[in-house]
């Protein structure tokens, strides 16, 4: 991870704001392992059980602010989709009246002109 331990407390010196979600994450998954192992170091306890409450608060933080903007973007997003699949659908339409249109002036011509065909 890159940061310095406290000895007593075996707590990285790192801010956890300034970890990414991977390196909290895994930071966390270190500290579950030490409360699950048999011996716990009783100095490090107090000092674990810190940081792994200020990474989970942390991390729901985040996780809050990244469902905040995923929620405001969707529908945004979705907006866009929405238009460019009518902007296709009315450019099809148009595209099919002008083929139907010089469909029935090549036939209007073909008509008219006897001897041609």
């Amino acid at each position: 991870m890159g940061a310095f331990m406290d000895e007593e407390t075996g707590v990285p010196d790192r801010r956890v704001e300034d970890m990414s979600y991977r390196e909290a994450s895994e930071e966390l998954d270190t500290i579950v392992a030490f409360f699950e192992g048999r011996e716990v170091d009783v100095d490090q306890l107090v000092g674990r059980l810190v940081r792994a409450t200020a990474i989970i608060e942390e991390l729901d933080a985040r996780l809050r602010r990244t469902r905040m903007q995923v929620e405001q973007l969707v529908p945004r997003l979705t907006a866009v989709l929405e238009d460019a699949a009518g902007s296709e659908d009315e450019a099809a339409e148009a595209a099919g009246s002008e083929d139907e249109a010089a469909e029935a002036a090549g036939s209007a011509s073909a008509e008219g002109a006897p001897g041609l065909f």
